[in-house]
């Protein structure tokens, strides 16, 4: 009994770690520019904000025929993950679980098992499933990463990192530069009582910062107010061209996610506005909510249909009511001169008429 109770194992003993809550979330937290596909310097502007809240509103308007798992919800979670990182991924259960970061086996190219992070209170959790089991949207992919997607901002770094300099240096700017302080004259005085004098404008923001002896200033004997007027501190941004480089900028962001600058002109009008609206709906983001529609398609085995032209009213109301009197005038000219059936198809197919 004491032989065996000498080579019996000891128990491993429990570690225990004094971790505050959230440990897991706050390093996921410190990664979040990898995870959410940032770049740390154009998604900190409110001009990529803005294009990402587009993108985002107008997929979460969709319709969404054939399916209910895609809910507005995931819509809008989709749209902004696309904006931003180029990619969403979400995990198909009995609703949509959408995934903060994965690791894909293809074959062919083609996905065929992902290693998903899903999001938990407190912190993450890790689950492999196959591609099945998954909807994978991407845009923006390349020939040599056809499973990957790339974000708006990432085919145009050096747009993004303009723009995020000139952010930048304008709010240096108007945060340090003394905006609105002078350099003042006054008659000369002892030495303690111009230096009393200045100390009790310093750091005053548009206050006068410096105090100048005016005979120091024009090195003259006994006439120091001849001439002299106070001189302005503040920077001349408007021979830095600043205001027209940013402007150039903002248009070049809003171009890469489709957005027409002049959306965003003050001198915008209705008209504009509305063919701003069309153009991103009809050009730029239909497409990728066809491309979506394909893909869950394939993986919720049904016929998927995601519009986002029809909701977000982007078409010409006038120019279809006009369209539309036109055929029904010539479709009653055909049936009262005889062309129906097959004479009629013909002629609808001649110009290209579809569903």
């Amino acid at each position: 009994m004491g032989l065996l109770s000498f080579f019996a194992r000891k128990a491993a003993p429990v570690e225990t770690r004094a971790v505050a809550p959230g440990y897991t979330a706050a390093i996921m937290a410190a990664r979040e520019s990898w995870i959410s596909g940032a770049s740390s310097m154009g998604e900190l502007t409110a001009t990529v904000q803005t294009a990402v809240a587009l993108w985002e509103g107008c997929l979460s308007l969709s319709d969404v025929i054939g399916t209910d798992l895609l809910t507005r919800h995931d819509m809008a979670l989709a749209g902004r993950a696309l904006a931003l990182r180029g990619e969403a991924v979400f995990l198909i259960r009995d609703r949509l679980i959408p995934a903060t970061d994965w690791d894909i086996s293809t074959r062919n190219g083609i996905p065929r098992a992902y290693r998903l992070g899903l999001p938990e209170a407190g912190g993450g959790r890790a689950e492999t499933v196959l591609a099945g089991e998954v909807l994978h949207f991407r845009i923006g992919c390349d020939t040599a990463t056809p499973w990957a997607g790339t974000a708006p901002l990432r085919r145009a770094p050096l747009s993004a990192g303009l723009l995020h300099e000139l952010e930048t240096a304008l709010r240096d700017v108007f945060r340090d530069a003394p905006m609105g302080s002078l350099i003042v004259p006054v008659p000369e005085g002892s030495a303690d009582d111009m230096a009393e004098l200045r100390a009790g404008f310093r750091g005053r923001r548009g206050a006068s910062l410096v105090i100048e002896g005016t005979a120091q200033a024009t090195a003259a004997g006994m006439n120091p107010n001849t001439g002299k007027s106070p001189d302005q501190l503040s920077p001349h941004l408007d021979k830095t061209l600043a205001d027209k480089l940013l402007t150039d900028a903002k248009g070049a962001i809003f171009g890469v996610y489709g957005i027409l600058p002049g959306l965003m002109n003050e001198a915008t009008t209705g008209p504009m506005v509305r063919e701003a609206q069309r153009h991103l709906a009809q050009i730029v983001l239909q497409p990728i909510a066809n491309i979506m529609a394909e893909e869950a398609s394939e993986k919720l085995a049904a016929r998927v249909a995601i519009d986002c032209v029809r909701p977000a009213q982007a078409f010409d109301a006038g120019g279809k009511a006009r369209a539309l009197a036109t055929m029904v005038k010539a479709l009653a000219e055909a049936k009262a001169a005889g062309i129906d059936g097959a004479h009629l198809q013909d002629a609808l197919q001649f110009i290209d008429w579809a569903e």
